[in-house]
């Protein structure tokens, strides 16, 4: 068994804060006598599919399990009804009930290619938030104050900005703290951006006369381009559920820079191990790219396997060093209209699942990440009827498209 000191070590591994400072090794201390911490973690399924980014948590909170900690993950159905503000310039619009159940599918499923599924209990905050009456709603947000409130971050700026707040976005922090009184969470896990949000939880619990959660938060990863935060509408992300290829080839577009957070944050190495990797590194002792050869074939194995990171291995090595063109591309077939021209390019490659979206296409486009034929594209540009063409996104998603 590990000291009480490699077990901090461990969990606290590349977290930004852990709140009230001394809390977690007091309560580690406390379950080796009595029971294991019960650990909390919240994903509102706005979205069809995990990135890298979600994946931040999903780690530390495999760190947990394999210290003997019960995890849970919560499925925030209800409170994705309501949207999170955290981060956001404007208020998030609701989403459907069904379209948020079948998000949520997909989350928990994917979910379980880093936790381990005996380990983790499943629920969701609808089975005690839909059942609240208007009155239980009233007595909740007579708990917190409007000033308090406003000292959030998010807040602060758009009333400086003189953007609009909405009143059920003040219902957020409650709701999610209310799930640490529903679950009596010993700690919650959660991005710098909801910082505010967990510590209301362990508000709730004190006023209840419960000992109060203690906190931990991980930094928010940035996306391919080093600068934003990752995201599929920034285009620069790494889907948990992408192609083994593409999950081997676009984690070996990151900068040499950024290699390292993504070590820090994402890689099962030992921190010692990462540290010497570093250092030889900067030292010119090996060459970065052994290093990122080494991390995209980790998050490869991690998300598909050992097979397939192999076979992404040899893809990357003959279609991208190589500049080889594949042979089994994907054909789509488009439409032409009574003049005989396709729609526009940047359509297209949204159609095709080259792009999230025309605005994430026709940024790719300009920024000249899209070759036709192997030619710079514009977005505009359009195929003939009887034409073919092979579009390449990057260096290593490729499309033949065939104008009928």
């Amino acid at each position: 068994m590990r000291s009480i000191d490699d077990e901090l070590a461990y969990l606290t591994r590349g977290t930004e804060e852990s709140l009230p400072a001394g809390e977690l090794a007091k309560k580690l201390k406390k379950s080796r006598a009595q029971k294991s911490l019960r650990v909390k973690v919240g994903f509102d399924p706005t979205a069809p599919d995990l990135h890298l980014g979600h994946t931040v948590l999903m780690q530390k909170m495999r760190h947990f399990q394999d210290m003997g900690h019960v995890v849970i993950f919560l499925v925030g159905d209800f409170t994705a009804l309501i949207g999170d503000p955290s981060g956001r310039n404007n208020a998030r619009p609701p989403l459907a009930a069904d379209e948020i159940h079948k998000n949520a599918a997909t989350y928990t499923e994917q979910a379980f290619k880093i936790l381990c599924r005996e380990k983790t209990e499943v629920r969701h905050n609808s089975e005690w938030l839909a059942p609240l009456s208007a009155a239980d709603i009233v007595r909740l947000a007579a708990r917190h104050t409007v000033a308090r409130m406003l000292e959030r971050d998010d807040f602060s700026k758009r009333i400086k900005a003189q953007k609009p707040i909405s009143i059920h976005e003040f219902l957020y922090p409650l709701m999610q703290g209310y799930d640490s009184l529903a679950l009596k969470a010993d700690v919650e896990l959660g991005g710098t951006d909801q910082k505010f949000n967990l510590l209301v939880g362990r508000e709730l619990q004190r006023q209840e006369g419960l000992d109060g959660q203690c906190i931990m938060t991980v930094p928010l990863l940035e996306g391919l381009d080093g600068k934003l935060k990752m995201s599929k509408s920034n285009g620069n992300y790494i889907g948990v559920d992408e192609a083994p290829e593409e999950i081997y080839g676009k984690t070996m577009s990151l900068s040499d820079e950024m290699m390292w957070r993504y070590y820090e944050l994402l890689s099962d190495k030992p921190a010692a191990q990462i540290t010497a990797m570093h250092t030889a590194a900067q030292k010119d002792e090996e060459n970065p790219k052994v290093f990122k050869q080494t991390l995209a074939h980790e998050f490869t194995v991690r998300f598909h396997g050992a097979a397939a990171a192999e076979h992404a291995v040899k893809h990357f090595e003959s279609q991208i060093v190589r500049g080889e063109i594949p042979t089994d591309m994907p054909t789509v077939v488009v439409k032409t209209d009574d003049a005989g021209l396709s729609p526009p390019l940047f359509y297209l490659l949204k159609t095709a699942g080259l792009a999230t979206g025309s605005s994430v296409a026709k940024r790719l486009i300009t920024q000249g990440a899209v070759k036709v034929d192997g030619k710079k594209a514009a977005p505009d540009d359009k195929l003939q009827k009887g034409n073919k063409a092979v579009v390449q996104v990057g260096k290593r998603r490729f499309v033949r498209l065939v104008a009928e």
